[in-house]
Parts: C-alpha cells; structure tokens; sequence
C-alpha cells in the first residue's frame, strides 16, 4: 500500500468491469469495495449480465459491490433492481437520478428503499438532484449517492463545493457520498480533505497512487530521464 494511501480517510472502490483487474485488486486491502456500469461492461467486452455479476460477487466475496440497472422504464427498472439485489447481500443496486427523459427516478429510489434494497443513487450532478435523490433514500437500508465531480469538472465547474455540501447533508444518515468519476490522482486527496466518504478509482488511476509519496525534484528528474531515455532509442540528430 502506498504510505499516502494510508492516511486517507476516504475509502477507495475499484471502478470498473474486468474480471482479471477485480480479481487483482481484490487481494488489496485498501479496496474498500466495488463499482461497474453498463458502459464500463460493454466496453471490457461483457456479454451476459447476469453471469458476468455472479462471476464479479463470488470474486469480491462481502465487500459493497454496485451493479447498475440499464432499462430506460422505470417499472422496467425495478425489475433488474429486484433481481440484482437478490444475487447477494452485498449488492448495491445503481438507479440513475433520472432516466433518458429527464424524468426523476425518485419514486423508484423511495419504493425500493422501501422495499429493503440497498441502492447508489447514481449520475447527481447539482445539490437539488443530491436533496430529493437522499430524501427518497428515507428511512432505507444504508445507500449510497454518486455525484459525478470529474464530470462536473470537465464543465469548468469546482465539484468540491457540492462535494461538501452533499457531506454535510448526509450528517447523521445512514448515506454515504462517493465522488465518481475522477480525473487524477489529485482528485482523491481532494476527496478526502472534502471529508468525502468514498471515492470510485479507475485500475489506470489507481497504478498511479505511488506518486502520492514521491518528491517532486524526484519526480522531475525522473521526467528528464524518460525524455532523455526516448531521445537517445530514437536516434534523433541535429
């Protein structure tokens, strides 16, 4: 575990959908849990859902895993929510805060809480989403929000203002705030000094957490060696 790692109080899930990268990190633990999508499934080559899950809960054995609903119908929704939540205890099933239409899930988020399904309210992007998405959430099982602070980011926007207040929010719930969707190492160091719960970390992202301890005076001779290294394999001459 990098040093820095252990100083954090944010908790670090691992994003993504292959198998080999899940089984890897598993054996690390400072991976706090799990997090896919359909996009990240599609893109690993995933095929079959369902098999594609069991093979996923049977790898990270009890740690929080989430795994997303992909219909567009919310009667639809349900469903897959039902269906996933029944594959383990563990499971937390993502619902976007609205679908394709724009139309607000939270009548699905407040039935299924209900119902005793552990959910990641996923996809926020403004404080009013956050509000009506945790107020739905009621008196559920313990769940999770997923505001999308790299995406809001890439707008030009700070996300740590809505990081913090989504924080303060959720004092006394039974709720956790991930930040999704990050950019750089940076972003997890923010997320933490935001007092941030979770944080969702990309495989790619994460083989750069060692430099998290390292100087910056090493770290600049180290560039000045791969230019050099690159320069001298090219064999370039002026």
């Amino acid at each position: 575990m990098p040093r820095a790692v252990e100083r954090l109080g944010v908790k670090i899930f691992a994003d993504g959908a292959n198998l080999d990268s899940i089984r890897s990190l598993r054996s690390n633990d400072w991976i706090r849990g799990f997090t896919t999508n359909p996009t990240l499934m599609r893109q690993s080559g995933v095929k079959n859902y369902l098999e594609f899950a069991r093979q996923v809960i049977e790898i990270v054995g009890n740690l929080p895993l989430s795994l997303e609903v992909f219909s567009d119908d919310f009667s639809e929704m349900r469903r897959q929510a039902l269906t996933l939540a029944s594959l383990g205890p563990n499971v937390n099933v993502k619902i976007p805060v609205t679908n394709s239409q724009a139309e607000s899930s939270n009548e699905l988020v407040r039935d299924l809480a209900y119902s005793g399904v552990s959910l990641n309210v996923t996809a926020i992007f403004t404080i009013p989403q956050f509000e009506g998405s945790l107020a739905a959430l009621g008196n559920g099982p313990h769940s999770y929000l997923s505001i999308f602070a790299g995406r809001i980011a890439d707008t030009g926007r700070d996300p740590l203002p809505i990081i913090r207040e989504a924080v303060d929010l959720c004092r006394g719930l039974d709720s956790e705030v991930i930040w999704a969707s990050p950019r750089e190492t940076l972003n997890i160091i923010q997320a933490n000094d935001a007092k941030c719960h979770i944080i969702t970390v990309t495989p790619d992202l994460l083989k750069k957490l060692d430099l998290l301890d390292i100087e910056l005076d090493d770290f600049s001779l180290d560039t000045v060696k791969m230019f050099a290294r690159d320069a001298q394999q090219a064999g370039y001459e002026i």
